[in-house]
């Protein structure tokens, strides 16, 4: 088991909800699968991104557009420590932007759509971005200037990654709306082919469109048609309620999870509001209650550790596998979800002694990765702290939902502990199902 290190790790019958561990000087472990902000800015087809930060900060954002082989679409304007001693941030801000855009302009024509990314220094140094932003829609009026920010530093309540699944979706026009499509927008992933939600839909004379259908802006533009908005993962529930506010359209928040009274009712909000058919609840259980069968048949007593990395609700799987006689032995997270906060309750007064493990906490650069088990690990974090290779390689979710998803889910683990993948291969890999050129 994990070498418990400081307070590193916590028993599930002792946490508390919200978070479980101290904010200090962070880890990050070479797991690096999860999508940033430069790879979730690329879905909207077409759109140019330009940085506007000092060259330390450049570093990440440029490398992620080279490996993804879409260097044609990114620009960066560098800020130098005289820009700040002189205060002339704001002046080299609009114009570097202006410049990138006159060379963009001259060789093959304006970009439909530019990102533009300030940093935590213009928020320091009191940078009238509003003003950059009515300049530059001056000078450039055929483009849509999305208003992004990278400024991690930042204490506030919505994450750069929160904040740009709200912007990505404002050049969105308010057009009428489409009696036909739905619009499942704000996750990373699509929804996965398998998943009953579009045959569900689809018997009510439904549609569903997703960003990662468009290939070109006009079709981005085209999701504004929507007769309703849906959104499964938790990052984008503000940017879609937003959209859907704006363009007056219901929205619908009905995230992944492994709860099966919660996937009922999910689909009975859907019901009422689209008139969607119920689903054979009965059936689809009882496919579900096969596949954890299956699985905990192959797996026998083998040790499983997830990640919050891995999927949105990580104490729901471990909930769930533990319901079916599967032997979960660690979770990694530093803070519950509050949408978890009864699978913590039930976590530990049912399985008291799951480690409940810190992602991100300093000592676990030198925990112990040594297990006297072969572990199964879900995600990629899990799997380098527990120094397996029997992993399942997903993030976020992978747009595994509804009962196909817990199918989907006990079908990939099944799978990972029959075949050893290359650890040192995919784990440090950026941006997992990203167009890579490595």
């Amino acid at each position: 088991m994990l070498r418990r290190l400081g307070l590193c790790t916590v028993r599930a019958g002792d946490a508390q909800s919200g978070a479980l561990f101290p904010f200090k000087l962070e880890f990050n472990p070479p797991a690096h699968g999860v999508w940033n902000i430069v790879h979730v800015g690329m879905l909207v087809p077409e759109a140019h991104q330009i940085y506007v930060c000092a060259i330390n900060c450049m570093r990440g954002v440029v490398l992620t557009a080279a490996e993804m082989g879409l260097s044609e679409r990114f620009s960066c304007v560098v800020l130098k420590e005289e820009d700040i001693i002189r205060g002339t941030v704001e002046e080299v801000t609009l114009t570097g932007i202006v410049d990138v855009l006159r060379k963009l302009e001259a060789h093959g024509g304006l970009p439909p759509c530019v990102m533009v990314f300030p940093v935590c220094t213009h928020h320091f140094l009191g940078v009238n971005m509003s003003r950059v932003y009515d300049e530059l829609e001056r000078q450039f009026p055929t483009v849509d200037f999305v208003r992004a920010f990278m400024d991690p530093i930042m204490k506030r309540r919505r994450s750069p990654d929160m904040w740009l699944r709200k912007v990505m979706f404002d050049p969105l026009p308010k057009v009428d709306a489409s009696e036909d499509v739905v619009a499942c927008l704000g996750s990373d992933f699509a929804l996965d082919a398998d998943c009953e939600l579009r045959d569900v839909l689809s018997a009510a004379n439904y549609g569903m469109a997703e960003i990662q259908q468009c290939a070109t802006y006009e079709e981005y533009k085209q999701l504004a048609h929507a007769a309703a908005f849906i959104s499964t993962y938790p990052n984008a529930r503000y940017g879609i309620d937003k959209l859907a506010s704006r363009l007056g359209r219901r929205h619908m928040y009905v995230p992944s999870t492994f709860s099966y009274d919660e996937i009922r009712g999910q689909y009975l909000r859907l019901h009422e509001v689209l008139g969607t058919p119920m689903p054979d609840f009965k059936s689809e259980i009882a496919r579900c209650e096969g596949a954890l069968e299956s699985l905990r048949a192959r797996l026998q007593d083998a040790p499983i550790a997830i990640d919050s990395a891995a999927h949105p609700r990580p104490l729901g799987l471990a909930r769930l596998l533990l319901e079916h006689g599967l032997r979960v032995t660690e979770v990694y997270l530093d803070a519950a979800n509050p949408e978890e906060e009864c699978e913590l309750a039930w976590l530990g007064k049912h399985a008291a002694n799951v480690e409940l493990c810190s992602i991100v906490l300093p000592q676990m650069r030198v925990a112990s990765r040594e297990r006297d088990e072969e572990v199964l690990a879900v995600g990629q974090k899990a799997a380098w702290f527990t120094g397996t290779s029997r992993f399942v390689n997903l993030v976020e979710g992978g747009g595994l939902w509804g009962f196909a998803g817990i199918r989907g889910i006990a079908s990939l683990m099944e799978e990972a502990w029959s075949h050893k993948k290359d650890a040192h291969d995919l784990i440090p890999r950026k941006g997992l199902g990203c167009e890579s050129c490595f």
